[in-house]
C-alpha cells in the first residue's frame, strides 16, 4: 500500500475550461435525467430518453474524474461505468421506437438487446474483484503513460483482458447497429406521415430523426477519437460534445413547454412559447383525418393532436372566426351533416342517426346546433333544398 500511495501522491490535479464544461455536463445530464423519470409513464419514450441520459452522465462523471485526476481517490469505481456505454445505443433505440410508434416497450421483451452489456459485465468480474493495484494501473495506461506502475501479484491473471482490448470496436459496432435499425424507423415514419398527416406526429419524427443526426455525428467524433488514441486519453472531447447535447436537448425540452400556459402564473391567453398555431392547420387536420366527427373530440385532445396548447388553439379559433371551440366543431359538424341529409348513399339512416355519424350525442343536441348554425331544423333544410331542385 505504501507504494501505491506513493503513486498517488504523484498523480496530478487538473482543473481547466474543459474539466469545468464536462463537469456542467454531467450536472445538466443528471438533472434532465432525474426530471424526465420522474415525470414519465413508465416505460414510455421519455423514460428512455432519461435513462440514456442518466446512463451517459454516469460514463462522464467517470471520464471527469480520470480527466481532472481525480479518480485518484476512487480506483475502486475505475473503469466500473463501462458497461453503461453499452447500454446507450440500444435504450436509445428503445427511446425511437416508442415514440415513433407509439407503443411503451416492455424490458422484459427486449432483454436481447442488453445481452452484450451483460455479457460484458460478466466478463470483466476478474477485473472487479482485482487489487488496487490493477486498477491504479489502467488508470495511468490511459492517462499517464510516463509514471512508473505499481507492482501486481504474480498470480494474477489478465484473462479478463481478451474482450477488454475489443472495448473500441463493441462501442462503434453497437452505435452502428442501433443508428442503422433507428434510421429505418423514421424512414418507415416519414412515408407514414406522407400519408396521413399530423402535426404533433410530425414534430416527434424530427426530434426523433435529429436525435439519430445527432448519435451519428456522436458516432463520427468517438471514431476519430479511439483512431487517434490507443486508450482513454480523448474521452474529454467526447464529454465536451456530450455536454453540448445535454444543454441542446434541455433547451428543446424547454422551448416546448407549456408551463407558463397551465399554471397560475399565466393570463388567459398570455403564452411565453413558440408553440402558435396557425388557422390554416387546424382546418388542414380536421378536414383530413375528420377527427371533429368523433365524439370524444376535446380542446384539449385536440390540441395534443397538433401538439399546441388549448390557450393557443382556442385563441386562433377565436381569432379567425369569432366562435369558440365547442361553436365551431358544431358548425363544421352541422356542414357534413348538412351534406348527408341529402346524399342518396345516407337515405337508410334516419335524421338522428346522422347527427350520430357526425359526432352529436344525443338528438337535442344534433337539433339546437344546427338550428343555430344552418338557421332551419334538419327537415326543413332538406325540404327547402329539394325545393330548390327542378
Amino acid at each position: 500500500m505504501e507504494e501505491i500511495q506513493q503513486i498517488l501522491n504523484q498523480i496530478p490535479i487538473r482543473h481547466n475550461l474543459v474539466s469545468q464544461i464536462i463537469f456542467l455536463g454531467v450536472v445538466q445530464g443528471f438533472f434532465l435525467s432525474l426530471v424526465l423519470l420522474i415525470k414519465s409513464r413508465k416505460n414510455s419514450a421519455i423514460t428512455f430518453l432519461g435513462w440514456c441520459l442518466f446512463f451517459q452522465s454516469l460514463i462522464f462523471l467517470d471520464v471527469y474524474l480520470c480527466y481532472t485526476g481525480l479518480m485518484k481517490h476512487y480506483l475502486i469505481f475505475n473503469d466500473s461505468t463501462e458497461v453503461f456505454v453499452l447500454m446507450i445505443a440500444p435504450t436509445f433505440y428503445f427511446f425511437c421506437y416508442c415514440a415513433l410508434k407509439r407503443k411503451s416497450v416492455g424490458i422484459k421483451k427486449q432483454f436481447p438487446h442488453y445481452l452484450l452489456p451483460l455479457f460484458y459485465v460478466l466478463s470483466q468480474i476478474p477485473f472487479y474483484k482485482a487489487p488496487l493495484a490493477v486498477k491504479l494501473n489502467a488508470y495511468l495506461g490511459a492517462y499517464h503513460t510516463s509514471m512508473r506502475t505499481a507492482s501486481v501479484p504474480q498470480n494474477f491473471s489478465y484473462g479478463y483482458h481478451w474482450i477488454k482490448d475489443s472495448f473500441d470496436w463493441l462501442i462503434l459496432t453497437s452505435l452502428l447497429f442501433y443508428i442503422i435499425l433507428g434510421l429505418k424507423l423514421v424512414w418507415d415514419e416519414r412515408n407514414r406521415i406522407r400519408k396521413i398527416p399530423n402535426q404533433a406526429n410530425f414534430n416527434k419524427y424530427l426530434f426523433t430523426r435529429n436525435s439519430i443526426v445527432i448519435l451519428s455525428v456522436l458516432f463520427c467524433l468517438v471514431f476519430l477519437v479511439f483512431y487517434h488514441y490507443d486508450d482513454d486519453g480523448g474521452d474529454h472531447y467526447i464529454a465536451i460534445a456530450q455536454t453540448l447535447i445535454v444543454f441542446i436537448t434541455s433547451f428543446v425540452l424547454l422551448a416546448s413547454s407549456r408551463f407558463f400556459e397551465k399554471s397560475w402564473f399565466a393570463d388567459k391567453y398570455e403564452t411565453f412559447s413558440t408553440d402558435s398555431i396557425s388557422f390554416g392547420k387546424i382546418e388542414h387536420y380536421l378536414n383530413d383525418s375528420e377527427y371533429h366527427l368523433s365524439e370524444r373530440i376535446s380542446l384539449k385532445s385536440l390540441a395534443g393532436e397538433l401538439d399546441t396548447s388549448p390557450n393557443s388553439l382556442s385563441k386562433t379559433i377565436n381569432s379567425e372566426l369569432a366562435l369558440n371551440f365547442n361553436d365551431y366543431i358544431n358548425k363544421k359538424r352541422v356542414d357534413v351533416a348538412k351534406v348527408r341529409l341529402l346524399d342518396k348513399a345516407y337515405a337508410h339512416l334516419t335524421v338522428e342517426a346522422i347527427g350520430h355519424s357526425v359526432g352529436f350525442h344525443s338528438k337535442s343536441a344534433f337539433y339546437s346546433a344546427f338550428k343555430k348554425h344552418a338557421k332551419s331544423s334538419p327537415a326543413a333544410f332538406v325540404k327547402a333544398s329539394k325545393a330548390k331542385i327542378p
